[in-house]
């Protein structure tokens, strides 16, 4: 097996090297994971989480979550790993709906379309969350989760409020924490999430506005906010990211200069990218810890 390259360095050329978690964990002072497909999917922890987890701990190195999920506050997401079997807290994790707080939205009324814990995250962010109507005046609208709404219902609402704002000249902002589309429900099962939500409204704004249609401003994964904020909580650029999906755990690792590692048995598959896909650094089959 090759030998993976030191932190922080630039991607070989050519194919990304094959290793192993337990090289990654003796290589990096700090492993940062992505949930949903790596860690967890929808239903429980997935195969060799634990024992990764465990390995990290008893090697005296550190972990962080960094997800796209902006539906759960971070004391929620922490509980319901634990719930799996993860030990993984509050100060573990890292979400999209953080950088919600620098958002410049103090003071601004907000549609939300989310969990409970997505407008509270807005209420931190200093937002007002109003409730979706059709005649409803807005600042910004936030598509934080698939869940906790009516989600056909709510998104008819939402259309025809934004259609009326644009009609009216009225600006308004649209936000997306967590820009994914899909994500795993559980073993060869997928569902779509918010990313999914949001490429519904910008494709029916610009049918009707095809030259001054808003687009959503997209905070979360590829997006370098949040793994800076990963790399000043680690404190170190001694990092490497691990992830499932190509288009923003991988590519917006590289491109915050982060080394990152493809999890084979998550939602991207490096023998089907496509060719101008981003490069891993390496190519993970598992995360099983050796025993």
């Amino acid at each position: 097996m090759a030998e993976p390259t030191a932190p922080g360095a630039p991607a070989r050329a050519g194919e990304p090297t094959p290793t192993t978690i337990d090289s990654l964990i003796a290589r990096y002072d700090v492993l940062l994971f992505d949930a949903y497909g790596v860690l967890v999917s929808h239903s429980g922890a997935l195969p060799g989480a634990r024992e990764a987890l465990d390995a990290i701990d008893a090697a005296g190195k550190r972990f962080f979550v960094v997800t796209n999920d902006a539906s759960k506050l971070p004391a929620t997401a922490a509980a319901r790993y634990r719930a799996f079997g993860l030990p993984v807290t509050a100060d573990h994790m890292i979400t999209s709906g953080m950088l919600l707080a620098d958002a410049g939205l103090a003071g601004a009324a907000c549609m939300v379309l989310g969990t409970p814990d997505t407008v509270e995250y807005v209420r931190a962010a200093g937002g007002v969350p109003v409730p979706p109507a059709e005649d409803g005046r807005y600042d910004a609208v936030i598509v934080g989760d698939d869940a906790g709404y009516p989600f056909l219902d709510t998104l008819d609402v939402a259309l025809t409020a934004l259609y009326r704002h644009i009609d009216r000249g009225d600006p308004v902002r649209l936000l997306l924490p967590n820009p994914d589309l899909v994500y795993p429900k559980g073993p060869d099962r997928w569902g779509f999430t918010a990313g999914g939500a949001a490429m519904l409204i910008e494709a029916a704004l610009a049918r009707r506005f095809p030259r001054r249609a808003p687009r959503f401003e997209r905070l979360g994964k590829p997006n370098t906010p949040l793994f800076d904020l990963a790399r000043r909580r680690a404190g170190t650029d001694a990092i490497v990211m691990i992830g499932d999906q190509l288009e923003t755990d991988i590519a917006g690792a590289r491109a915050a200069g982060i080394d990152a590692a493809l999890l084979a048995t998550g939602v991207s598959r490096w023998a089907d990218r496509g060719d101008d896909a981003p490069r891993p650094t390496y190519l993970l089959a598992t995360i099983a810890a050796a025993k």
